[in-house]
């Protein structure tokens, strides 16, 4: 096993060359035969490990099984100890989701602290196997089906080649001590029931069930690679990026014989869960949206746009002062007096200095808004109205922010000025204010 896993390292991960390792060692027969095997290979290393507190003295007996291991064969070795239960109660998480986000978090707080390079883990055939097993239970999409990536980030599992067969027979015939963990010999987690009920039965069916999945899988990784690579092409003729939006061209996505297929690919990663209400989506009325955590989708006319939910607050309002030249936040807004009138632009307006009270407002707009248009002779209109004629979709509109002057509006930034500003033949002082 030793000469395939250099085998292995030197053809997936030659990069390693040189770099400092960490590795993390629970005690259990994987990663201590995955310490034992790198031990042999020129790298630098160090171990990590984490006493997660949920078994009581059998979890101070790993730490100390790591340490005294570590010590006698002068590795280095960093160990930290988490309440994991009372971190899973305040933030309402399982155990097992409490401890992997203690774990990942420590980890890559130590690889910056401390100047490591990467975080080798244990992960084998048969967890490959399981993982697999338990995704396909919940349901899935092909990603889903490819199993356990060999690296994540900064993340690397170099066993995943490996058996859980092989790992054992390699301890026994290098003497390599391990600790067992009481809890996988209980059936109260899923992966548990898996491993003891479920794969029995599949390789008595098949002596040679974990090869015949292996190859599987990659088949599926090879599919997947092709989804992705089509999901890239088609996305280029059917989406526009706007700054942090996403337009979606649903005319041109209509085309598409298996366009769920692909809105499936390219919205996943954004937290989406309500795909029936997305798919429903593209033959809806306008106005219509979709909510994850932190995105939506709207649909507005023949697009779909993919936006970041904003944080901000609709009653927030900053005053610009009469000394102030440069505006940075919310947006950004250049002030000065000028001599006349150059510009012709949405972005530009040019106002009688002498009408206009400070402290100006900028404020993000209300339903009840009205303003007096300039050019329009004194008529007033709704903001609204003016986002209706301008055909702006919810979100657009969610991003537009009045300029005030003692609570009359100077200008809806970017789209109109107010008449009751404009520079006439009286005007002696003209203030020009741009949008950068």
């Amino acid at each position: 096993m030793l000469l395939n896993f250099k085998n292995h390292i030197s053809s997936r991960f030659s990069f390693l060359e040189n770099k400092k390792i960490f590795l993390a060692v629970s005690g259990g027969l994987d990663s201590m035969v995955l310490l034992h095997l790198l031990n042999q290979l020129p790298y630098e290393i160090a171990v990590l490990h984490c006493n997660f507190q949920l078994r009581g003295l059998e979890s101070f007996g790993d730490q100390d099984f790591i340490q005294n291991y570590c010590d006698q064969n002068n590795i280095p070795v960093f160990i930290t100890q988490f309440d994991t239960e009372a971190f899973a109660k305040d933030y309402k998480l399982s155990t097992q989701v409490a401890a992997r986000e203690l774990r990942y978090s420590w980890f890559y707080e130590l690889l910056k602290t401390k100047n490591f390079d990467y975080i080798l883990t244990a992960h084998h055939a048969d967890d490959n196997l399981e993982t697999f097993i338990i995704n396909l239970t919940r349901g899935t999409g092909i990603e889903g089906l490819t199993g356990i990536p060999e690296q994540n980030d900064k993340i690397i599992r170099p066993l995943l080649p490996f058996s859980r067969e092989e790992i054992l027979k390699y301890a026994q015939e290098n003497n390599i001590e391990w600790r067992e963990d009481s809890s996988n010999a209980s059936n109260k987690y899923l992966r548990n029931k898996i491993r003891h009920d479920l794969i029995p039965i599949l390789k008595e069916i098949n002596p040679n069930f974990l090869n015949v999945f292996q190859k599987t899988q990659s088949y599926l990784q090879e599919s997947q690679e092709m989804v992705e690579d089509a999901s890239i092409m088609i996305y280029q003729q059917v989406a526009k990026e706007m700054g942090d939006d996403i337009h979606f061209d649903l005319i041109q996505l209509k085309k598409l014989p298996n366009y769920k297929s692909y809105l499936y690919q390219w919205l996943n990663e954004f937290g989406f869960s309500a795909w029936n209400d997305i798919y429903d989506l593209v033959e809806s009325q306008s106005g219509k949206q979709v909510l994850s955590d932190d995105f939506r989708l709207l649909k507005n006319r023949e697009t779909l746009i993919l936006s970041p939910i904003s944080d901000s607050n609709e009653d927030e309002q900053y005053e610009i002062h009469e000394s102030d030249t440069d505006v940075n936040f919310p947006l950004n807004l250049k002030l000065c007096q000028v001599d006349d009138i150059t510009i012709d632009s949405n972005r530009v307006i040019f106002v009688d200095a002498e009408k206009i009270q400070f402290p100006l407002v900028l404020r993000k707009w209300n339903e009840g808004d009205v303003f007096l248009p300039f050019g329009m002779n004194g008529k007033s209109k709704k903001v609204s109205k003016l986002f209706k004629d301008e055909k702006l979709s919810l979100i657009e509109k969610e991003k537009i922010w009045i300029l005030c002057s003692d609570n009359q509006i100077v200008w809806v930034v970017g789209m109109r000025q107010d008449e009751r500003f404009k520079i006439e033949n009286t005007t002696n002082k003209i203030l020009k204010i741009e949008l950068q």
